[in-house]
């Protein structure tokens, strides 16, 4: 998916998201010690809120049809400032890098997809049944997909295949997908080291970029040029957390891409101001959030962010996955009945809803994440314990 497309809602081509990562703990050994880092579990939380004020009030399309009229009408101070959240995606493409780098180091191929397989899939098909059991209820507006559709989204392989989306944020766990096979096949496959990771960083980044040159679609499709450099970003970020601030190829890393997903993010988000836009988003703006996405992994990764080592964080992080999957379209469905049937200020909707999804989202963790990822791991890597 281009950024503009998501900025019309057309169907994308290929987040944050970001995707955005899978709940998995954050957890690594860095050169002070420390076994978690709390505040990358925060910052996945805050990039997935930035999401969803995006899809409840920075955008149009089917958002408008639940508020009963633009969210730029509902909020008219906020709605331009949402129109920037969703940048949250390039900011979980940078905590993916960061922590994929983290989570991959030291460990077997096997281990590697089982760990993959097991963090994505349970509160994915959970979404998937959930959404499409939702929405063909016959009071609800929005109509599921034929059982062959929904049955291939299971697979987490609709978009390449051509078939529609049950989840409108599954694009961003194609490129997540993507992004673990590239750094299975050339970084884990055979044994992770900081050579091998710096030269996967540069090789990737000129690729990418000869893949932009070349207008080849399969090319594009497996270098993903538009989002390569903040998963790169993010690996780069993780050098300087592994072994100190004083690694000037790790910063070359990070300030290369920086610089070269900026130019993606304003390509992909920047338009004219126009009076039939929904939003505008100025490129000062635009650089500013991805700039500030960095900085924020960059404290993490240099120990600035260490004081916020609170407990909750941790529960934080493990809603971020399950929240990013089920708030856009069950938020759908939440607004219209909250403010269009039962008259609830904007306001206290959004505030409502986001606490819904958050809650639903503690509930598939709590009760299908926590049982079934150990479970499915061991079934895929059963030398491994399984808690």
């Amino acid at each position: 998916m281009t950024a503009t497309e998501l900025t019309t809602g057309a169907p994308p081509v290929t987040p944050v998201a970001v995707t955005a990562p899978g709940p998995a703990a954050i957890r690594g050994r860095s050169r002070d010690g420390s076994s978690r880092l709390r505040a990358l579990d925060g910052l996945r939380l805050l990039a997935a809120l930035m999401v969803a004020a995006y899809h409840y009030g920075g955008r149009s399309g089917e958002i408008s049809q639940a508020w009963g009229g633009s969210p730029a009408h509902q909020f008219p101070t906020l709605a331009p400032l949402f129109a920037y959240g969703c940048l949250g995606v390039q900011i979980f493409f940078v905590i993916s890098g960061f922590v994929i780098c983290l989570s991959g180091w030291g460990r077997t191929l096997r281990a590697f997809i089982a760990s993959r397989i097991s963090r994505l899939y349970p509160a994915y098909w959970a979404a998937i049944l959930l959404i499409t059991a939702v929405f063909a209820l016959p009071w609800v507006a929005y109509k599921a997909l034929p059982p062959s559709e929904v049955l291939t989204n299971l697979t987490m392989l609709q978009q390449p295949l051509g078939v529609d989306r049950v989840l409108g944020v599954c694009w961003t766990l194609w490129a997540e997908m993507r992004f673990y096979a590239l750094f299975a096949l050339c970084v884990v496959l055979p044994g992770a080291t900081r050579s091998r990771v710096v030269l996967f960083c540069a090789g990737w980044t000129l690729a990418a970029a000869l893949a932009q040159a070349a207008h080849e679609p399969f090319l594009d499709t497996v270098l993903m040029p538009e989002y390569a450099p903040f998963f790169i970003g993010g690996i780069g970020l993780y050098l300087l957390h592994r072994y100190g601030a004083r690694d000037p190829i790790a910063w070359a890393i990070v300030l290369v891409s920086w610089l070269v997903g900026q130019h993606y993010a304003v390509a992909g988000l920047w338009h004219a101001a126009s009076a039939t836009a929904f939003s505008y988003r100025s490129t000062a703006g635009i650089i500013a959030v991805v700039t500030l996405g960095f900085a924020l992994v960059a404290a993490v990764a240099l120990g600035l962010l260490r004081w916020a080592n609170w407990r909750w964080l941790t529960v934080a992080g493990a809603l971020t996955y399950p929240f990013y999957l089920v708030h856009e379209h069950l938020g759908w469905v939440v607004v219209h009945a909250l403010h269009h049937t039962l008259g609830l200020p904007s306001y206290a909707t959004l505030l409502l809803t986001v606490g819904l999804m958050l809650l639903l989202a503690w509930l598939l963790h709590r009760f299908l994440e926590r049982p079934l990822t150990p479970l499915l791991k061991h079934a895929i890597d059963p030398r491994r314990p399984s808690l």
